[in-house]
């Protein structure tokens, strides 16, 4: 028998935010989302990029995040990088508006995907911001792992 997998369907990952920041917890957030712009998911075009969650209020939207227009809809498309709420419980949220305001905290989106129903998700995580000697750190790291990788196939 094949392992069953979830089937979820990748659409965006910030893959630099990694580099940029220690990221701590994650939360799976929904998105409020326009009709057009869940068309435009569902074909795969999105950017997550240079997005991050901020607070307005007591809710929590994404900033920045690009979803181009869908070109079927012509004139009834959306704007490509407005906020959109991030729906999440109230304790969640909460929590989340603590951290950034108490802690110094920033939200970063790590991933953007469309779950086992068709809906979109978007993965959050509390972050901190690296300097510059950690992210040197890191890299030296890294490459030291891909050295040693590397001796230990020619060797055998």
């Amino acid at each position: 028998m094949a392992s069953e997998q979830p089937k979820t369907k990748l659409i965006a990952e910030n893959r630099r935010a990694r580099y940029d920041y220690f990221l701590e917890d994650f939360i799976e957030a929904g998105i409020q989302l326009l009709g057009t712009e869940i068309k435009s998911l569902r074909s795969g075009r999105a950017n997550i990029a240079e997005s991050y969650a901020a607070v307005e209020g007591r809710e929590i939207v994404l900033v920045n995040a690009d979803i181009p227009p869908y070109q079927q809809a012509y004139r009834f498309n959306h704007e490509p990088r407005r906020h959109r709420k991030l729906l999440l419980h109230r304790k969640q949220i909460d929590k989340l508006i603590g951290a950034v305001q108490r802690e110094g905290r920033t939200i970063i989106p790590v991933k953007l995907y469309l779950n086992e129903a068709g809906k979109a998700k978007l993965e959050i995580a509390l972050a901190k911001g690296k300097k510059l000697h950690d992210k040197r750190e890191n890299e030296a790291a890294r490459d030291w792992q891909r050295d040693k990788a590397r001796l230990m196939r020619d060797k055998g």
